[in-house]
């Protein structure tokens, strides 16, 4: 929970272990720091190995009657809770503006979207096989016919994996929490959540609403922490899948930890993810939409629109349309309705997306919109316009995660799609066409998600899997019910054998 200390104005965190609120047991203190304002805003002492023991072991404990209860029934509560959020995201989307600067009315609109999202992962698992049959034959032959026995059948069913644990990112603290839970408690599992440490404050508040919506105690735990505390919980042994959202380094590390005790992860990481904007689409239309794409939440988005290819046709058109998108984005506090974008979450992220322009125009790009820190408290910076670039600038390659849009100007759709497909990176891609033969070569893109005319689209029955270095394991739809789920095959034959026959 979090305790305001009216002397300091800093809330004090701790963790969820089995139904009751507890202090870490580390003995650092970390301090979170209002992006906006540079002050302190909270703090907490990470949890050590004993703290993410005991989290698993409430969770150990509180998994077999979570499983017991019908599937209904656990929708139900999901549902209420889901009810809950809905009802405190204004509160929600405040803790996290001051906690990484998201700006409120853009953290309640996505705050809105994953609240609906959680009722629709929810909802799929009222349909969701975890019995089938299959018929037929498959079980051992007749010794006389060689015939499998008539009548017999094998049943498929499909069982919680048990304890689970999710690590989210600092840049969508609720969303991502919501995005993951769903299909994990749904499907009979209990979790343990480890959020970031430079963003866990919204998160304390989003189990303290579960808590009081009368979520079994242990079903969620929460444990608060850094990288230590992370490792702590994808080592340890009782866990049986890690749901993780992070950079590639430390998504190689989880997926080396759970392969090495031969448990599952679902991994996703970086990306750099491409435009493409065809030669017969609207340059303005087009442009506003990519401004919208490349500089919502500051930039601090895993698909955010980071490199642009645009056909030389409307080429003019278009950059001019992108810089005069850049300037409606109003840099400021995020509490205050006028602001558009809002910092970024520290001084060593603004400090990556400053060297990455700096490199670009030393390499000879052009800054067309912003591209300077402003003389202010906060770490802003702010939208950016870049053109000139080409493949071999940071701006093209590594992942920026800021407000920077830099512009590629190419012959046609082919060489964008083929500069859009050079990347270590495969998360999405957008593409602006409306060409046939253009969408269905776009389908061929090594990422795990294709947008055509529309960033963000596609609805609940959407799955996909990371392509290259941004992550693995299939997610979205069935595929995560099949993630948080083990199959076992129970064959049954016609008819037990008679004594004395």
């Amino acid at each position: 929970m979090y305790r305001r200390e009216t002397a300091t104005i800093m809330e004090t965190l701790q963790n969820l272990i089995g139904g009751r609120w507890e202090e870490p047991a580390g003995d650092d203190v970390v301090t979170v720091v209002n992006p906006a304002t540079e002050e302190p805003f909270a703090r907490f002492r990470p949890g050590s190995a004993e703290d993410v023991d005991r989290a698993v072991a409430g969770a150990g404990a509180a998994q077999p009657e979570w499983a017991a209860l019908t599937v209904a029934r656990r929708v139900e509560h999901l549902h209420a809770w889901a009810d809950t959020i809905a009802a405190h995201a204004a509160e929600l989307a405040e803790l996290e503006c001051r906690e990484m600067g998201k700006p409120v009315g853009v953290g309640q609109s996505f705050i809105a979207g994953a609240v609906a999202g959680l009722k629709a992962a929810a909802d799929q698992a009222l349909t969701y096989p975890f019995t089938e049959t299959v018929t037929g034959p498959g079980a051992a032959p007749d010794t006389s016919t060689g015939a499998g026995p008539a009548g017999e059948r094998t049943d498929i069913v499909r069982h919680p994996l048990g304890v689970t644990a999710v690590i989210t990112p600092w840049n969508f603290p609720v969303v991502m929490v919501l995005g993951a839970l769903g299909p994990l408690l749904a499907a009979g599992n209990t979790v343990v959540v480890k959020p970031s440490e430079r963003s866990p404050v919204s998160t304390v508040r989003l189990f303290e609403l579960a808590a009081a919506t009368g979520l079994p105690p242990g079903v969620l735990n929460l444990v608060l922490g850094d990288a230590r505390t992370g490792a702590a919980l994808t080592e340890h042994e009782e866990v049986r899948l890690v749901h993780f959202t992070g950079s590639v380094g430390a998504g190689r590390a989880v997926g080396t930890a759970t392969g090495r005790r031969l448990s599952r992860s679902v991994l996703e990481l970086g990306g750099k993810d491409p435009v493409v904007i065809d030669a017969g689409v609207d340059p303005v239309a087009t442009a506003q939409a990519v401004a919208f794409g490349a500089f919502i939440n500051t930039g601090q988005i895993c698909t955010s629109m980071e490199r642009i290819y645009v056909h030389e046709r409307i080429a003019d058109e278009f950059v001019e349309a992108l810089v005069a998108a850049a300037g409606t984005f109003a840099v400021g506090d995020g509490l205050d309705p006028a602001t558009v974008l809002g910092p970024l979450v520290d001084a060593r992220q603004r400090d990556t997306v400053r060297r990455h322009v700096e490199d670009a125009v030393h390499k000879g790009a052009t800054v067309r919109a912003g591209g300077a820190v402003p003389e202010r408290p906060g770490y802003f910076y702010p939208a950016t316009v870049l053109t000139g670039v080409d493949d071999t600038m940071l701006v093209m390659t590594e992942e920026t995660f800021g407000p920077v849009a830099p512009v590629a100007v190419v012959s046609s759709f082919e060489e964008g799609l083929a500069r859009a497909a050079t990347s270590r990176y495969g998360l999405a891609a957008t593409v602006y066409t409306d060409d046939p033969g253009h969408i269905a070569a776009a389908a061929r893109l090594p990422v795990g998600v294709v947008w055509v005319n529309q960033w963000q689209s596609g609805g609940p029955e959407r799955l996909y899997e990371p392509a290259r270095d941004s992550g693995m394991g299939a997610t979205g739809a069935r595929a995560a019910y099949d993630a948080a789920t083990r199959p076992a095959a129970v064959h049954i034959a016609a008819a037990a054998p008679v004594a004395g026959r």
